[in-house]
């Protein structure tokens, strides 16, 4: 048994495009929050829907743990609870509904619920939590566990509702947390890792398991969702991080990691004194991450490889200037040439996050895209089209186009769900070619979403299939180029430390 249980919505067998890449990673953000809140003192169980089925396997957790009560606590490190899809409000519904059912209170926290608080109070959930929400939940579950201690309504960093007035209130947000070397390591043992571990052997040979750096990005690319974090960025100490790493390599048996930071290594000097770390207690073990252009200097590379870094994922957007600027991404086409060039002298895979529709991109500006791949050629690839989502000026701009589906379904989904210059079938077909193109000049199972050699053949015939679709599927009336807001580019390139503006150790 247990007083609280901790839950998350994100189910990988509901995601057709994540099941194919069979690539699942615990709940970080999930297990962050259970591991505070048995630190301090609380019975704590963690019903995790990445490999469970939710709607067949919930029910008996509630069952056997019995809790007083229950929290939706989505995890923030993971991107796709970032897209808000619409199977996993579905599946927090559902958790609502057993939940209640059992007796149980439920708290929510995640970016879907932030961005439709009213809709998920209306619907049950007591509260919903705001931002970074580990201190938050420890207060509400403190208050709903004392008679005579404060209600939840007055605790910092949540939204409630007012049955008396009928309207949803939110109390002060709760100031970001400066140092998160005070959390515990997230609590991995309330889940069944050799789940997980066998599921990654069977679909790639070794174990991969995720860890985070940091938290947030002080960036402001306009179509870039923040609710949690805002555009902060505070960062983790080198060795603490190197001490979870050797921890995971030791006593956990991973072979490989995934950093599901925003963007790693921002802070001016930090890899080269993770590298150090990791070389002074042997947890030096091969990862990827994500980061920036302009972040992949000489230095930072060759500290990248000796900290065991073996693939980055940079977003790259676009190889237009023009889409790169309208986006406000602070980036140069010709600072992706050099980033790929210094990870390929170190013997880093370099990958590209790419990105089309965006309001304004040409059929030009799109095969400038299109010529910085096939220029660069990165190792692999990941193409969307733009995506709305609440709370940015993306978003605000073309708001007023969104009918009934605001949200994908899944992460495969690649709808347009506003006015771009083409029509669905456009971009689905431009998605096709570039995967294969890229999977032509690399072979074969060499990155983790190639699987098969493609002919140069078959790359011709998808061509020639986006050249005919770029002529019918034009938009007649796409929506106009967004306004660039002028606001200053954060530039943390240099030696010098980080401002206050964006965060500290």
């Amino acid at each position: 048994m247990a007083e609280i249980l901790l839950t998350h919505s994100y189910h990988l067998f509901y995601d057709q495009k994540q099941t194919r890449k069979m690539q699942p990673y615990p709940p970080l953000g999930t297990l962050y929050a259970a591991a505070l809140l048995r630190q301090h003192g609380y019975s704590v169980a963690v019903f995790d829907t990445m490999l469970h089925d939710p709607e067949k396997e919930f029910e008996d957790t509630l069952k056997r743990h019995r809790p007083k009560v229950v929290v939706v606590y989505e995890d923030s490190f993971n991107f796709l609870s970032k897209m808000c899809l619409t199977r996993m409000r579905e599946v927090a519904y559902k958790i609502l509904e057993k939940s209640l059912q059992a007796g149980a209170i439920v708290l929510v926290h995640g970016s879907d619920a932030s961005d439709h608080r009213e809709e998920y109070l209306r619907a049950g959930f007591l509260c919903v939590l705001l931002g970074e929400a580990e201190w938050t939940l420890l207060d509400a579950v403190r208050a709903l566990n004392s008679p005579c201690g404060p209600s939840v309504s007055e605790i910092p960093g949540l939204a409630h509702y007012d049955h008396r007035n009928g309207q949803v209130i939110e109390t002060p947000r709760r100031p970001l947390m400066r140092h998160l070397d005070a959390l515990p390591f997230p609590a991995r043992d309330l889940i069944d890792l050799s789940q997980y571990r066998e599921t990654w052997h069977r679909a790639h040979g070794r174990f991969s398991l995720n860890i985070v750096s940091s938290r947030g990005c002080p960036y402001r690319c306009n179509w870039c969702a923040k609710p949690i974090y805002g555009n902060s960025f505070s960062v983790r100490s080198p060795r603490q991080v190197a001490r979870e790493i050797r921890e995971l390599k030791f006593e956990h048996q991973a072979q490989h990691l995934w950093f599901a930071d925003d963007i790693f290594g921002l802070r001016p000097g930090w890899v080269e004194d993770f590298a150090h770390e990791l070389e002074g207690l042997d947890a030096v073990i091969p990862f990827k991450m994500q980061s920036r252009v302009d972040l992949m200097t000489p230095a930072t590379t060759k500290a990248l490889r000796r900290a065991g870094c073996t693939e980055v994922w940079m977003g790259v957007e676009s190889g237009s200037q023009k889409i790169l600027d309208a986006m406000e991404k602070g980036t140069r086409v010709e600072q992706v040439v050099k980033a790929r060039n210094n990870l390929r002298q170190q013997g880093i895979r370099a990958c590209y996050f790419l990105q089309f529709g965006y309001p304004g991109e040409s059929w030009n500006d799109v095969k400038k895209t299109l010529h910085l791949v096939n220029q660069t050629r990165p190792d692999d690839v990941g193409v969307s089209v733009s995506y709305p989502l609440p709370g940015t000026p993306f978003f605000e701009r073309v708001s007023v186009q969104l009918g009934s589906k605001k949200n994908w379904a899944e992460s495969g989904d690649l709808s347009m769900m506003f006015q771009g210059a083409y029509t669905d079938e456009f971009y689905r077909a431009l998605h096709d070619f570039l995967h294969a193109e890229v999977d032509s000049w690399n072979g074969p199972h060499r990155g983790e979403t190639a699987v098969s050699q493609t002919s140069s053949g078959t790359v011709a015939k998808l061509w020639r299939r986006v050249v005919e679709l770029e002529a019918s599927c034009r938009r007649a009336a796409p929506t106009a180029p967004m306004k660039i807001s002028n606001a200053p580019l954060v530039q943390l390139q240099g030696s010098r430390p980080l401002t206050a503006r964006v965060g500290e150790a």
